[in-house]
């Protein structure tokens, strides 16, 4: 198999579950909150979230629920607890400093491509010292459509001016893993809460378990003669 066609011209992360531990955050607040006013919301529904933009997902919700006129409480009071926990639990997921320091050794630019809006993007990113190490930023308001659709992943293609064929996606969602796909962009999927099934493994390049695989596969395909991988 070859695992990178050459040398990837710009490399796209998602945000929650590649590049921070953050989409357990999100289940555990939306849970918590919404058992504290009686309504369970099963991990199953959850795992069908991951990867959403808010909207979508909150869309999922009602549709669970009915008509709860705690709907909004809920959400509202999930809001509101994940921000905490931003603020106290945010963590990096292994391998995200190597593999960027790869990048930059490389001159490989880099794009973060997210559901998730602006804000909380950055948010993250600075957190970490993290936001002046990507080119640029792709997020929820920025396409009419958001992932499991193409559009944000050929906006950043767009960006770089670089064929999507030409580029690598690192996502951790079936979700994810459709959007860049579709999009023509080479994708490696790194599970997190959600395990690559059939359909994952059939669509992407690969599975890593994490983004120190990741880098040590990448590191390779660069310094080969040919910028392949055969394996």
């Amino acid at each position: 198999m070859v695992l990178f066609p050459a040398t990837p011209m710009a490399v796209f992360f998602d945000l929650d579950g590649v590049l921070f531990d953050t989409e357990s955050l999100y289940r555990d607040a939306l849970r918590e909150t919404a058992n504290a006013r009686g309504i369970d919301v099963p991990r199953i529904l959850c795992d069908r979230m991951v990867g959403l933009h808010s909207q979508a997902a909150r869309t999922l919700l009602r549709e669970h629920v009915g008509n709860c006129e705690d709907l909004d409480d809920v959400w509202d009071g999930a809001a509101k607890l994940i921000a905490a926990k931003f603020d106290t639990d945010l963590r990096l997921k292994p391998g995200v400093i190597e593999l960027l320091d790869t990048l930059d050794e490389f001159a490989i630019p880099k794009a973060v491509v997210t559901s998730s809006s602006h804000k909380t993007a950055t948010h993250h990113l600075e957190a970490f010292n993290l936001i002046d190490r990507f080119e640029a930023v792709v997020a929820s308001g920025d396409c009419e459509r958001t992932k499991p659709w193409p559009d944000p992943y050929l906006m950043a293609a767009r960006i770089f001016n670089k064929p999507p064929q030409s580029c690598l996606a690192l996502e951790d969602s079936h979700l994810g893993v459709r959007s860049a796909v579709a999009a023509g962009v080479p994708t490696i999927m790194v599970p997190d809460l959600l395990p690559a099934n059939a359909e994952m493994r059939r669509m992407a390049r690969s599975v890593m378990v994490d983004l120190l695989e990741v880098n040590a596969r990448l590191r390779e395909a660069c310094l080969a003669p040919l910028g392949r991988i055969d394996g």
